[in-house]
């Protein structure tokens, strides 16, 4: 792995910078096909199984029929049985996109303009397969301890709930106070798993109103500037998971730029779309504790961009 000579614990102000872009990156510091995930070591997964006291398993996935017509343009996918002989039947899907559900985001799914993907490869060469597939998630898991901040929970028991619709941007400060509020400290290696109600939001829309285009244009998110970048990495988190479409709001602050771009490409963090994390809040609140075991395998598609996020909450 190339490196300029920093390590995983350079602080984000001191990463450098990207002379074309004016963005910070970690280009050699991680592993180029696993991105954050190099900051979740094998002691950090031991530490987080112990944790496991309630024997409860939560899965944290929404029905793949949910997001009904699908959102950004995407073409909706199509489920049938077939027949394999007389007793014998078979699921067979046509044009299902992973994106299309709870799913993660690989390295192959946004390009920072000139600058490339992920470590600065800029085109892959026919038939390569293998640099920064989604398939290095897959064989590697992701699991270690999760953490939940409930942002939406927390700002409505202060009397000023937050619409998950309304494309407000939500500060790393509010992340911070939530997490004081809940008694959790943020550990090295933590997948980060940020409940704003967008999916309980989605389910209460009706027919009409889950067609509008103001579906995929208009939702609560993180907002894209550094203040989160350099939370999410100062706090070295393996992965940051939310409930909504894209984690960063939308449309969001044409100043602020592009969350996806700005992580993704530069940073290499991992992402986790559209989870459930509802039923999740209500336990860690009847518990009175945020942590818990988090469990997911990618789907190992060679050379793909993208997965089911296939992920569940052990408690």
């Amino acid at each position: 792995m190339q490196s300029y000579g920093g390590s995983i614990w350079t602080e984000y102000d001191e990463l450098p910078i990207h002379e074309g872009l004016g963005l910070r990156h970690s280009w050699g510091l991680l592993d180029s096909n696993l991105g954050s995930l190099t900051f979740l070591s094998p002691l950090d997964l031991v530490a987080a199984s112990a944790g496991v006291t309630e024997g409860e398993t939560i899965p944290l996935n929404i029905s793949l029929g949910l997001i009904d017509p699908p959102m950004f343009g995407r073409v909706g996918w199509k489920h049938t049985v077939e027949a394999a002989d007389r007793n014998t039947f078979e699921d067979v899907l046509d044009r299902y996109n992973p994106q299309s559900s709870s799913q993660w985001d690989g390295f192959r799914h946004v390009r920072a303009r000139e600058a490339g993907f992920f470590g600065g490869i800029t085109e892959f060469a026919e038939g390569d397969l293998e640099s920064l597939s989604i398939e290095h998630l897959a064989r590697r898991g992701i699991a270690g301890r999760g953490v939940l901040l409930d942002v939406a929970g927390w700002l409505e028991s202060r009397g000023t709930p937050l619409d998950p619709l309304s494309g407000d941007l939500v500060e790393a400060s509010t992340l911070e106070l939530v997490a004081e509020a809940q008694g959790v400290s943020l550990q090295q290696g933590d997948i980060l798993c940020i409940r704003l109600g967008w999916v309980g939001a989605y389910r209460l829309l009706s027919v009409e109103q889950r067609a509008s285009p103001e579906v995929s244009g208009r939702f609560t998110g993180l907002r894209s500037n550094e203040d989160t970048v350099r939370f999410l990495w100062n706090n070295r988190i393996a992965a940051v998971c939310t409930d909504n479409p894209a984690v960063e709001s939308a449309p969001g602050n044409l100043e602020d730029g592009s969350l996806h771009r700005r992580l993704i490409p530069m940073l290499g963090m991992v992402f986790g779309e559209l989870l459930d994390l509802d039923p999740l809040a209500r336990r860690c609140a009847s518990i009175g504790r945020y942590d818990f075991l988090f469990v997911a395998v990618p789907l190992p598609i060679p050379g793909g961009l993208s997965s089911p996020a296939n992920a569940m909450a052990i408690l």
